[in-house]
């Protein structure tokens, strides 16, 4: 399922992928997600691994709220990939896909109709498939939430 989908009729795009829970039915990996950052131009093909928290997605939320002409959304970033969507005054995006270990590089897209609010219901979906499960009772300490699907 797809959280990110940014492409252009050149067949430049970029792609969050969530694959799957990172680590299912254990508590401290439950509720993490797996997901696939697939970045294509002519100049570079990657698949890169990014790991969300909770956090993350509410975070993504709340910069995807904000953004318009002249500012920056972010995903990522605080352990390893980033993902930095940068809107210019003309609609043209510039996403910087950055991997300390592997890989940084930019590309342009120019998204057609409200694709803001088309990624916002992309999270939704990411969120109603893998719905927050594990709560963290102290530091360190988790359990399942009463409300966790069987």
């Amino acid at each position: 399922m797809d959280l990110i989908h940014l492409a252009d009729p050149d067949g430049d795009r970029c792609i969050v992928r969530i694959t799957g829970r990172f680590q299912p039915g254990v508590l401290t990996g439950h509720d993490i997600l797996h997901a696939d950052v697939l970045a294509s131009a002519s100049f570079v093909d990657a698949r890169l691994d990014l790991y969300l928290f909770q956090h993350d997605l509410d975070s993504w939320e709340q910069e995807l709220s904000n953004l318009g002409p002249g500012k920056t959304a972010s995903i990522g970033g605080d352990r390893g990939l980033s993902l930095d969507i940068h809107m210019h005054e003309d609609g043209w995006l510039s996403i910087q896909v950055s991997d300390p270990d592997r890989l940084t590089t930019l590309l342009g897209t120019r998204p057609q109709g409200d694709w803001i609010a088309e990624h916002r219901g992309r999270l939704e979906q990411v969120r109603l498939t893998w719905p927050h499960e594990v709560i963290e009772t102290a530091p360190g300490a988790y359990e399942w939430s009463p409300n966790r699907k069987r």
